[in-house]
C-alpha cells in the first residue's frame, strides 16, 4: 500500500489557536487549488480517484471538490486531528505553560485538556494504515496526523516524546507512506 497524504490547507484566522477538532475553515480557493494538485497526482500516477478525509471542513472541502470532479469522497473518523478537549480552540498563550508541560512530560499518555493522548491518535493511524494495504490511497490530513504516520513508519514500536515528535508537515504538502510496519508502543 501506499498512502498518499496532503496536509489541508491553512485554515481561516486561527493564528495563535490549539487547534484540533474545531472546525476551521480554509479558503474555498485553497481547497479547490489542492483539489486540483490531488487529482494531478494520481493521474499521473494512475491512483484510483477515491480521497479519504475528516468530516473537518479544512480537509473535507478538498474531498468535495474532487467529487465535484468524479471522485469517491470518503468520510473516516479515524484521520480526524488529535482532540484537545478543553484546549480545543483557545489561545495557547490562554491555555499557559504548566498544563502544556504536563503533558509534554507524559507525552504518549496525557490527555491535553482532557481530550485524547497521542498514544489513541496512534492508535487510529495505525487502524486506518493496516486496513487499506494493497492499494494507493490519496487523503487529505492534519498536522497531528500526519506527524503520527511519520512516527510509525520511521519508528514503529517505539513511544515518542515530545522532543522526539516529527515537526508538522506545511499546509498542502504530500507525503507518501510505503508498505511499512505500523506497530504502536505501549
Amino acid at each position: 500500500m501506499t498512502l498518499v497524504v496532503w496536509r489541508h490547507p491553512k485554515p481561516q484566522a486561527v493564528a495563535g489557536l490549539c487547534l484540533g477538532r474545531t472546525d476551521a475553515h480554509a479558503d474555498p480557493r485553497k481547497a479547490k487549488r489542492l483539489a486540483h494538485r490531488v487529482r494531478s497526482w494520481a493521474r499521473s500516477a494512475g491512483a484510483p480517484h477515491v480521497v479519504v478525509t475528516s468530516r473537518l471542513e479544512r480537509g473535507a472541502a478538498v474531498g468535495r471538490w474532487l467529487a465535484r470532479w468524479g471522485w469517491q469522497h470518503v468520510v473516516d473518523e479515524r484521520l480526524t486531528e488529535l482532540d484537545f478537549g478543553t484546549w480545543d480552540g483557545c489561545e495557547w498563550a490562554r491555555i499557559g505553560a504548566a498544563p502544556v508541560q504536563a503533558w509534554c512530560d507524559d507525552f504518549m499518555h496525557h490527555a491535553p485538556g482532557g481530550g485524547e493522548p497521542v498514544a489513541a491518535l496512534l492508535q487510529r493511524c495505525a487502524a486506518l494504515l493496516a486496513e487499506h494495504g494493497g492499494t494507493t490511497m490519496c487523503a487529505v490530513g492534519h498536522a497531528g496526523w500526519i506527524s503520527a504516520a511519520l512516527w510509525l513508519r520511521h519508528h514503529p514500536g517505539e513511544p515518542p516524546t515530545a522532543a522526539t515528535w516529527p515537526a508538522a508537515v506545511r499546509y498542502g504538502e504530500r507525503i507518501s507512506l510505503g508498505a511499512e510496519s505500523h506497530q504502536v508502543a505501549t
